[in-house]
């Protein structure tokens, strides 16, 4: 396990430090897998909107290799997380190490800046929950539509019994059709027991069809996460998506308008199904949209 995430992480910094990340790279982004000429035309206007303000930034001196947003443009900080479901491996990787600021010793998991438990491992007195309330790490918890209100209270005060504001990020994760049921709930609850954690959606696990999650779902239990959110006097601030740069066919719809037939020209992952390079960009920029057309409305007349 630790040699391929060292793999990996050593090929994402190869690949970053080679301008992957550049957005004045825009125009590589390929649009070719959309079928509808009206989206790919969206997409496109996307795209334009965004290298006609990089032109503008560099016309005024705001893009150049000296300025303090160079790197914001040119590169991303990459953070590393995964679930922390395997303790023995957790233990292995966990070190007593100071503050470099208050010179205080503290509990930190060095295999990534941030872990997770998942949504059957969160039992508050189990072993998952038992390690996560030692370690410094800001940590997510899974949330899904067993969690109980009282419950999730009672676990937030165990893993942040001090109420250090973000320590915690919640990924909610009930199924395009729960989201009204259960959502509110746990806002409610979270505000009531005074912390202030950040709110993650996820909306692949609770879409699951067989060995396949369906883009229209995804997208739909996203869309309900933000309505609620907002309706509720919350915010969403992340979504927590799998996904690959490989073409595979492990998820249907998109704008690739993949089918059930088509799931088995390369259908390739041991695990859980993730989106593909085109449907990922799809939902990046349905996400854009969504944001852009509440931004308008929002506007006074």
């Amino acid at each position: 396990a630790y040699f391929h995430s060292a793999a990996t992480l050593n090929y994402v910094r190869s690949i970053l430090n080679s301008g992957f990340a550049d957005l004045h790279n825009l125009n590589e982004w390929s649009l070719n897998h959309v079928r509808s000429k009206g989206t790919r035309q969206e997409y496109q206007t996307i795209v334009d909107r965004l290298l006609d303000s990089l032109d503008f930034m560099k016309t005024i001196g705001a893009d150049v290799p000296s300025s303090p947003m160079s790197y914001s443009l040119n590169s991303v900080d990459l953070f590393m997380s995964h679930e922390g479901l395997i303790l023995e491996y957790e233990q292995c990787m966990t070190r007593l190490l100071k503050d470099p600021e208050t010179g205080i010793s503290n509990w930190y998991n060095v295999g990534a800046h941030f872990l997770w438990i998942g949504d059957r491992t969160r039992q508050l007195d189990g072993a998952h929950v038992e390690y996560f309330r030692g370690i410094r790490n800001p940590i997510g918890i899974k949330v899904g539509s067993s969690m109980k209100a009282d419950e999730l209270k009672k676990l937030l005060n165990i893993v942040n019994p001090n109420k250090e504001i973000g320590k915690v990020t919640l990924i909610t994760r009930y199924g395009c059709d729960n989201v009204e049921n259960f959502l509110p709930d746990h806002i409610k609850a979270v505000k009531e027991s005074g912390h202030i954690v950040v709110w993650t959606c996820d909306p692949m696990h609770g879409n699951s069809g067989v060995k396949t999650r369906y883009f229209n779902s995804i997208m739909e239990e996203l869309y309900k996460v933000i309505k609620t959110h907002k309706s509720n006097e919350s915010q969403l601030n992340g979504v927590h998506f799998e996904l690959t740069g490989e073409g595979v066919t492990e998820c249907i719809g998109g704008s690739m308008e993949l089918s059930d037939v088509d799931l088995e020209q390369n259908y390739k992952t041991h695990c859980d199904p993730r989106l593909n390079y085109e449907q990922s960009l799809d939902v990046a920029f349905l996400i854009a949209k969504h944001y852009e057309k509440e931004r308008n409305e929002s506007l006074p007349l």
